[in-house]
């Protein structure tokens, strides 16, 4: 988002709630500065941070009130983003959609890793779209879970209409990793992802993959629907992802089948 566009959701989102919510801020953001003071001006309670050294804002942030949790893709960054002073990690495996790591960890093998090597509280996420999914993220030592693409699925999603159809007809394997000389993304299936395919395939530069990219393109698939000349990021859970429902719906699905799993481990575990 545009500072701009920033300021709007967040005083829509408190004109909505009293309740705590977060602000997502990568840091390789041009805007960064301006987005920063907004974030302080609006007192906005969390800020999740990615793509960049947490080293930079998080005393500044802090000495707002403000909780600071950082992104991470292996147990070394995690370790960096403690010792700069935040007070959590999400630790986000290889299947996730968007930007990603690239270290292409996937997230059974990344959570406990990460669990070892700090003290603080770790949040999973990649590849967490349901109950059995998030059992599972605990059991591995997560503290909580992160979703991003099964909310893309819901009602009140801005997410273009074009870019949910395009998900509820993924299947199996039709996302990919790409573009790691620049930031690594997942994309689905879809023109853009094949021309990127096609520069690979050419042996194109650096610059000609950035030149390809270019300014937006995720805008114009994901919000404005531009199903041929966007970018489509979304988790490999897409495959899944075959109904559009409310969000109040995916907490409930997913805390409902999380106990449903817990208590059917602890059938288990009593049999043996």
């Amino acid at each position: 988002m545009y500072p701009k566009d920033l300021e709007r959701e967040i005083s829509l989102v408190k004109s909505k709630t009293n309740k705590p919510f977060g602000v997502n801020l990568p840091l390789l953001y041009p805007n960064i500065e301006e987005h920063i003071q907004l974030i302080e001006a609006h007192h906005v309670p969390i800020v999740f941070t990615s793509a960049g050294s947490p080293k930079k804002y998080t005393e500044r942030l802090k000495s707002h009130g403000i909780k600071v949790v950082h992104v991470v893709s292996s147990s070394t960054f995690a370790k960096k983003a403690e010792d700069a002073g935040v007070d959590a990690v999400v630790a986000e495996g290889f299947e996730a959609g968007g930007h990603n790591g690239r270290e292409e960890t996937t997230t059974m093998c990344l959570i406990p890793a990460v669990v070892d090597a700090v003290q603080i509280p770790v949040i999973a996420a990649g590849g967490i779209g349901c109950g059995r999914t998030m059992a599972a993220a605990m059991a591995l030592g997560a503290s909580g879970v992160q979703m991003g693409s099964r909310f893309v699925m819901t009602h009140e999603s801005n997410a273009h209409l074009n870019f949910k159809t395009e998900i509820q007809q993924a299947a199996e394997g039709d996302t990919k990793l790409t573009l790691k000389e620049i930031t690594p993304v997942r994309l689905l299936n879809g023109p853009f992802a094949k021309a990127v395919e096609m520069a690979y395939a050419e042996g194109k530069s650096i610059d000609e993959l950035k030149e390809l990219l270019g300014r937006g393109r995720a805008k114009k698939g994901m919000k404005e629907g531009d199903i041929e000349e966007g970018e489509l990021e979304i988790g490999q859970i897409s495959s899944r992802l075959k109904d559009i429902i409310s969000a109040q719906e995916v907490v409930e699905n997913t805390m409902r089948e999380f106990h449903q799993v817990c208590n059917l481990l602890g059938n288990i575990s009593n049999k043996y």
